[in-house]
Parts: structure tokens; sequence; C-alpha cells
């Protein structure tokens, strides 16, 4: 019966071996992704007993991916990405020849070709999709600035991974392919794959933002008039998946670059946030199959066989292209906190590794020998990775303590650090401070700029920054959670203090700050959940909201309510 059901088996093996080993490992004080990873390695075909169906484990998987970057989709908008372009679209592409240099470097010493070398330092340059978003979401930060800008670096790095997996082929006769290879073509015919792909990729864009921006959030509205749960989870899952297929049959786009376009036209509707709720559990089940199915890949005999070069590729994933990273977000004049959250966020390989260095292994470029080294590393890393982000703090402290370098970087010489004298005083006082000016933000800071009610807003991105100013709006750039940026935005003079951002941690530092420099300061704070809430109510940290779209307008009638009170 077992021979005849490999789905069923392979499901129940990996769900079932998970829960045991993910208990195990948050009994250790581990990341439960730990014991997931073990359970993959246990049941996949490089150790003894049981194998679990490592194909449909990858497909199982795969599902998991579309579903994960389409709940993203419903939190990033286009706006947040464009928001972001001028860090994450080149810092992306330096990270990615970093990290391609340092692997090809590696891989030459090795005697490898130069193909292999490409390929290898290309599959360790892509961080997982996976191990980002669930590391971003589980500690607050996916709506944040600095989650926004990782999710652009992200999606940046996904889209020059598509571009290699399909000029990748045409190029491998070239790089010294083997028998998989096809023949070596010209570089007329190399351009117009090139364009043909590019042409896909924006044809795709066009037909979702023009027809989809219409059709599907007018569809998900007719199914929640039926008042039926279970038709319109299933019309969010059957978007989510229908979508993503359609994105590769027809446009050749990888899964999950269509399901996180299907999640971001679909955050236009208002019922977003109820969509991806309604996705969350089944979100959870399928990404707990996709660290399985990663598992199931490795072959533990090569960390005994070659110690020293699984070392290597894991100093490069985890330092290599994270200290690449850091650097070129601090040289974008961001604050160290969202150099070291992004660098931490990118120190992992995943999904799109793996699927690199098997189209290398079938076109006869990258050893056998390399596959097995980008999984070990990407085993490694992504079990050492919770780790990275418990040191940001630590290393924020010790960093800003012992380099003024670093300090000199952050804020001091910075223009937008600072708000212009030019500002006219009567609008720095009794004004509503807002931290944050992302979607809920916005919003609160339009409703309140429309009733002339004066605000000063305090935004880590520097882009938003200036054009706050061009609209003659004072804002400055930095963390809030800085005294300095509250010192800037003269917290000591503001009526209230609006958090709009979803950070408890960070909202905590703020109002304390701001509550010693104005005692009699009113505060506004947003958390995502119900633990968040109660957090900060129990600490008396003023008027709390949770939600997002909703809480924009719940937020703003508080606000609007007690200025209009106080006048």
């Amino acid at each position: 019966m077992e021979h005849n059901v490999p789905l069923i088996t392979t499901i129940a093996a990996a769900l079932g071996l998970a829960l045991v080993l993910g208990l195990v490992a948050v009994r250790l004080k581990l990341p439960a992704l730990v014991g997931y990873l073990v359970a993959g390695v246990i049941i996949g075909p490089s150790t003894p007993g049981f194998v679990a169906d490592v194909a449909l484990a990858g497909q199982l998987a795969e599902i998991g991916v579309m579903l994960l970057m389409f709940g993203v989709g419903l939190h990033f908008s286009l706006e947040d990405l464009v928001a972001v372009r001028r860090i994450a679209l080149p810092g992306a592409i330096a990270q990615i020849a970093v990290a391609t240099a340092l692997g090809a470097t590696v891989a030459t010493l090795w005697g490898w070709s130069l193909g292999a070398g490409l390929v290898f330092g290309l599959a360790l340059s892509v961080a997982s999709t996976v191990v980002l978003l669930r590391a971003l979401e589980s500690r607050g930060l996916l709506d944040t600035l600095n989650g926004r800008i990782a999710v652009g670096w992200l999606v940046v790095e996904d889209l020059v991974t598509v571009l290699v997996l399909v000029l990748l082929p045409p190029l491998s006769a070239w790089l010294g392919g083997g028998e998989g290879s096809p023949a070596a073509t010209g570089s007329l015919d190399l351009l117009v794959t090139f364009a043909i792909t590019l042409g896909k990729v924006a044809v795709f864009a066009l037909i979702m933002f023009v027809a989809g921006g219409r059709f599907l959030p007018w569809l998900l509205w007719q199914v929640a008039r039926t008042g039926s749960q279970e038709l319109f989870t299933l019309c969010v899952i059957a978007a989510a998946v229908g979508i993503a297929y359609a994105a590769a049959a027809i446009f050749g786009v990888s899964f999950a670059l269509g399901a996180f376009f299907a999640g971001m036209v679909l955050s236009k509707s208002a019922l977003s946030y109820r969509a991806a709720k309604e996705s969350l559990p089944l979100r959870d089940a399928f990404s707990v199959l996709f660290f399985v199915s990663v598992g199931m890949l490795f072959d533990p005999a090569m960390v005994i066989q070659e110690p020293v070069r699984v070392m290597v590729v894991v100093a490069i994933i985890m330092f290599g292209k994270t200290l690449a990273a850091f650097l070129l977000v601090l040289a974008f004049r961001y604050p160290l906190n969202s150099a070291l959250t992004v660098s931490a966020s990118l120190a992992q390989v995943g999904e799109f590794s793996f699927i690199l260095a098997g189209l290398g292994v079938t076109l006869g470029l990258l050893p056998v020998e390399g596959q097995n080294l980008i999984l070990a590393g990407a085993l490694i890393s992504i079990a050492l990775n919770p780790l990275l982000f418990h040191l940001v703090e630590p290393l924020q402290a010790w960093i800003r303590s012992r380099s003024r370098l670093a300090r000199a970087m952050e804020r001091p010489t910075d223009p937008l650090a600072e708000l212009p004298f030019t500002v006219d005083q009567e609008k720095l006082t009794g004004h509503v401070l807002l931290v944050g000016y992302g979607r809920v933000g916005r919003r609160i800071g339009e409703a309140l700029t429309a009733r002339g009610v004066p605000i000063v807003v305090a935004e880590q991105n520097r882009e938003t920054v200036e054009r706050l100013r061009e609209q003659d709006i004072p804002a400055v750039s930095g963390d809030a959670a800085e005294h300095e940026v509250l010192i800037q935005a003269h917290v000591a003079r503001a009526r209230m203090l609006v958090i709009a951002i979803p950070d408890t941690l960070r909202a905590r530092k703020m109002i304390e700050v701001a509550r010693m420099l104005n005692p009699d300061i009113l505060t506004v704070a947003r958390v995502h959940t119900e633990e968040e809430e109660n957090i900060l109510r129990n600490d008396r940290i003023g008027q709390v909201f949770m939600g997002e779209h909703e809480l924009a307008l719940s937020m703003t009638r508080h606000i609007l309510d007690h200025v209009t009170n106080d006048n």
C-alpha cells in the first residue's frame, strides 16, 4: 500500500518527523526550522532507513514558495518597491557581483572551469525567499523599512536569477558545458533570447497590473459577498497557485515571481488583510515541507569528506556577501540598524540556488561536488541565520561605541538627518511627530495635513524624506529609536507622537525617550498581533491600534479627535 500512495507517505513522514524534531529544536533553544532540516536529512536518500519521494517533496515545497511569495505581495505594494529602488536595485546587483566573484575565484583555485565557477558563484549569491520572509515575519520586520529593503533586494535578485536561468543554456557551450549543453549560438541569438525574456516579463507584468488589477479584486469581492469562508479561502489559494502556474507555463516567469505579482495586484483590494490571514495556515504547512525537502537533498558525508571546502562555502555565504551588503547599505547613508538587518537577512541561500545548481549539473557546467557543496552551505547557513538576527542589537551597540567611521557614515554630515533652517518654527511647536511614512503613515499624514494640523515626519527611507521636503513637509531621515532623531524632529515641543511602524521593541524605545524629553506628550502606536498589543498596553504606552487598512482610519480619527479637542 505504501508504494501506491507516495504523496501521502511523503507528506505524513515529512510533517510527522518535522513536528517531533521541530519540538526538540525549540526545547534546545534552537529555531524550529533546524528540526525541519534535520527531518529532511533523516528521510532523504543519503541516510539509511525510510526514504521519501524527493521529487514529490520538491513540488510540495514549490507550492509553499508560491503561497509565501503571494503573502509578501499582499503586503508589499509596487510603491514600496519603487520607494527602495535606489538602494535595492544597485545594492542587489553589486552584492551579486561580489558573491559571484568570490565563488568563481574559489572554484578556480579548486581547478574548476570558468563556467563551473560562474554557476557556483551565482548560486551562492542568491538568498532564500522562504528563509528571509520567515525571519522578517517572526520578528515583525516585514512591514518596516528594513523589511521592505530586504524584500526589494530579494525581488531584484530573483529577477536577475530568472534572466540567468534563461541565458545560461545558450551560453553553456561557450563556458565549457558538457553533453547536456546545447550547441554554441551567435551573439545575435543571445541578444534575441535576452530581448524575448525581458519582453515576456514585461507583458506578464502589464497584463497583471492592467487586467488583473481590475479583475482579481472584483472577483475577491464577489466571493466575499457570498459569506462563505471556504469559498473565500479557495479563491485566494486558487489565485496564488493558478497565476503562478500560468506565469511559468505561458510567460516563462518563475512560480515564485508569478505568485508575488498576484499578491501585489490583490494588495490594492480592501480585503487584502483578510486574504493574507486566510492563506496563512496553508503557507506555514507548505513552508515546513520546503525545509524538509532541502534537508532531503543534503549528503551528510560531504561535511566529513570535504570539511575545508564546506567551511569556505559557508564563509562566502555568511560573511563575504553579508559584509558586501552591510557596506553597501551604509554607503547609501542608511542607519546602522538597517545595514545590519538587511545583511543578516541575506546571509543564507535557498531555493533559487538549488535550481541554478541543478541546471548547471544538467548542462555539464557544474560538477556534482559543486551541487553538494551548495546544499551543505544552504543547510548550515539556514540553520545559523537566526543567530545573526540575535546579534544585530549587540553588534549595533558595539560598532557604534568603537567605530567613528560607522558613526560618521550614518548621520553627522547627512543633510537629511537635520531639519532645514528654513522650516517655519510655528510648524515645530504643538505638532504631531509621525514616525514612519509607509502605507499607514502616509494616510495619517495626508489626513492631518488636509485638516491643517502641522506634522513632522521621521522616516528611514531617504527618498521618502526628500519627496516630503519637496512638498514642504518637515521630515528627517534616521531611526527614530535613536534619541538624536527624535530631538531633530522636535519631540520636546510635539503635542503627540504617532508610531506608524509595527515594531514593538523600537516603539517602546521611542516612547521612553519621548516621555523623558516631553512628559506631557500623547502617544499612539501600531502593532500587528494581540500579543504585541498586550505588551504595549501593560507598559501603559498610550493608545494602541492593530491591523492595517482599517487601522489607518482608526488611528487618524483618534488623532484628529485629540488634536481638535485640544484646539
